[in-house]
């Protein structure tokens, strides 16, 4: 009879695991995506937002459009590119190197040029992180998530704290309403690619920054993706508000004590 009972007994639900120690992690790794840029940045020369400032408006304005139009054939391109064979992760990183470096050598014309491919190879990462945290990159509120991605800043711009528009709400998106999500990242990744642009520009050092600066966004965009979608994973099991509130609180820099 005690077996029987033992038997028919209904399984008490599995409670969640805490996610206290994955946001950690997560907010740890967000801290420490711009260091090995930021070093990179250094290493080739100094100050690239200074060096972009220097860039002529018409120059700027054609990045921005570049962008948009480059972010809009990319998600075509990055779909079709996902129905390939597989490279692994190694794949991306030597087409970003050969691209960087074809588009340093040339100066200024051959970066402007090489600036799509590098934005197809980026995007094309990003939804294999989307895949890998088990989300289908063709769904379109995913395709929307992937694009935000790019939101995150420039991995040459040194930040004190969390970009919250990294933190904005998973949207359903299709159409129209996803050309709006192009019209809002292209910008802000219109700043970081001519950040690049700027350093490939710079004399000698072309190739060599094209190449380098492109493994370093391909390695910062690639992490900012993986801590997005896990954030996402995380936030449909316990809410998004707490989930990303304690994200915020971890990631945030601590003060540092003065004498």
């Amino acid at each position: 009879m005690e077996q029987t009972v033992l038997a028919t007994t209904p399984a008490l639900p599995v409670p969640f695991a805490d996610p206290a120690p994955e946001i950690a992690a997560l907010a740890e790794a967000w801290r420490r995506a711009n260091g090995p840029v930021m070093s990179l940045a250094n290493r080739l020369g100094g100050d690239l937002e200074k060096a972009q400032g220097a860039l002529p408006v018409a120059l700027r304005n054609r990045i921005d459009r570049i962008t948009a139009s480059a972010l809009e054939t990319a998600m075509s391109a990055a779909a079709v590119g996902d129905r390939a064979p597989r490279l692994g992760r190694r794949g991306p990183m030597a087409a970003v190197l050969v691209s960087g470096a074809a588009g340093g050598a040339g100066g200024l014309a051959t970066a402007i040029a090489e600036l799509p491919v590098t934005v197809t190879v980026l995007l094309h990462a990003i939804r294999s992180e989307a895949r890998a945290a088990g989300y289908d990159p063709d769904d379109p509120a995913i395709r929307a998530e992937c694009l935000k991605a790019f939101a995150a800043g420039s991995p040459l711009a040194a930040d004190d704290g969390v970009n919250t528009s990294f933190l904005s709400a998973r949207l359903t998106l299709t159409g129209p309403a996803l050309q709006k999500v192009i019209a809002t990242v292209a910008p802000r990744l219109g700043i970081s690619l001519g950040q690049k642009l700027a350093a490939q520009s710079v004399p000698v050092l072309g190739a060599l920054a094209g190449a380098a600066l492109n493994a370093a966004y391909l390695n910062y965009y690639r992490e900012i993706a993986r801590i997005r979608f896990a954030l996402l994973r995380l936030s449909e099991a316990h809410g998004a508000a707490p989930v990303l509130a304690a994200f915020g609180q971890a990631a945030a820099r601590p003060a540092v004590a003065r004498a």
